[in-house]
């Protein structure tokens, strides 16, 4: 469906630039396949509007011109779509290179090494690379999971979608209806934040715990989007950045060091293990179950026994 769209987007962006006059919907019908296979004049002229407004948005000018006879006809003039030439100092070709390594792992890595390509014979400078040989560190965003490219696509096209979600605690997974907001990785993992249809209210989904596949449904959203910041504080609250209080916990020696970066006091207690006071808020739970035998819980009691009774819902599996 996205590719679909996709390819109908890039027709019509192509039939207003490639004419010297303003083509009607009657001639940009005739000229665009997806346009001949809409079933009425009234579902074509929405799937036009729609997409003239697509392209707006995307930064294409399109002119309405209205010629003698009072029919209306458009066109993408090329001097009002014409870029400024691209020019970059060493350090911002530097920080491109340095974002484009980032997406190795996903399907954007070709979509990124190619607009490199393209910046380079364009004159873009090579730059200095810090971190090609010399450094043992890589930048990466990692996506190993399956549900990452739909739930992308999903949340660009806003696009409501439905999929098999385990929590954490739970024994089996139950479906969830969800109209996607955005994609944010936290400490190494991807959540999806959302508009939960099932249960009325806005949630935070762990890709990882997603099985089976993602899949699209037709409609329109039915909650307001709210804006990027706002929904990154919600995944950010959800996973545990924001601390409420403090929680102590044993955690062997040499272990567990993104919980040692966190703690606020720690403390050799022998035999192996150390205590730290580490901050304490929503999903902290989760987050040490992942730690297994090399963390223990002292307080608080509530914390303690809902990382217990995790520990439970993985053993019973």
């Amino acid at each position: 469906m996205a590719i679909a769209k996709a390819e109908r987007l890039m027709n019509l962006a192509l039939c207003l630039l490639g004419t010297r006059r303003p083509l009607s919907k009657r001639e940009l019908r005739g000229s665009i396949e997806a346009y001949l296979e809409a079933g009425s004049d009234d579902a074509f002229n929405r799937m036009f509007e729609r997409d003239k407004d697509d392209l707006r948005e995307l930064g294409l000018v399109i002119e309405t011109v209205e010629n003698l006879d009072g029919d209306t006809g458009y066109l993408a003039r090329r001097d009002s779509n014409r870029l400024p030439p691209i020019t970059l100092d060493a350090e911002e070709a530097a920080a491109l290179g340095l974002a484009a390594k980032v997406w190795q792992q996903a399907r954007l890595a070709g979509a990124a090494s190619g607009a490199l390509q393209k910046l380079r014979a364009a004159g873009m400078p090579e730059a200095e690379d810090a971190y090609e040989v010399h450094s043992a560190l890589e930048p990466r965003i990692p996506v190993h999971e399956t549900a990452f490219e739909p739930l992308m696509l999903a949340c660009r096209d806003r696009r409501p979608v439905t999929f098999d979600y385990r929590k954490a605690n739970a024994a089996r997974p139950e479906q969830r209806q969800v109209e996607p907001w955005t994609l944010e990785c936290w400490r190494g993992h991807w959540y999806l934040a959302g508009w939960d249809r099932g249960r009325g209210a806005e949630r935070v989904f762990r890709l990882s715990r997603i099985t089976g596949r993602v899949r699209s449904r037709a409609g329109a959203f039915t909650a307001e989007v709210p804006d990027v910041v706002t929904v990154r504080e919600t995944v950010e609250s959800w996973a545990g950045e924001t601390a409420t209080r403090t929680a102590l916990i044993r955690l062997r020696s040499g272990s567990g060091y993104p919980l040692r970066s966190r703690a606020i006091s720690v403390r050799e207690l022998g035999d192996g293990w150390d205590e730290l006071e580490i901050p304490y808020g929503h999903g902290l739970d989760a987050w040490l179950v992942e730690f297994g035998p090399d963390v223990v819980v002292q307080e608080p009691a509530d914390l303690r026994a809902d990382v217990v009774d995790r520990l439970r819902a993985v053993a019973k599996d």
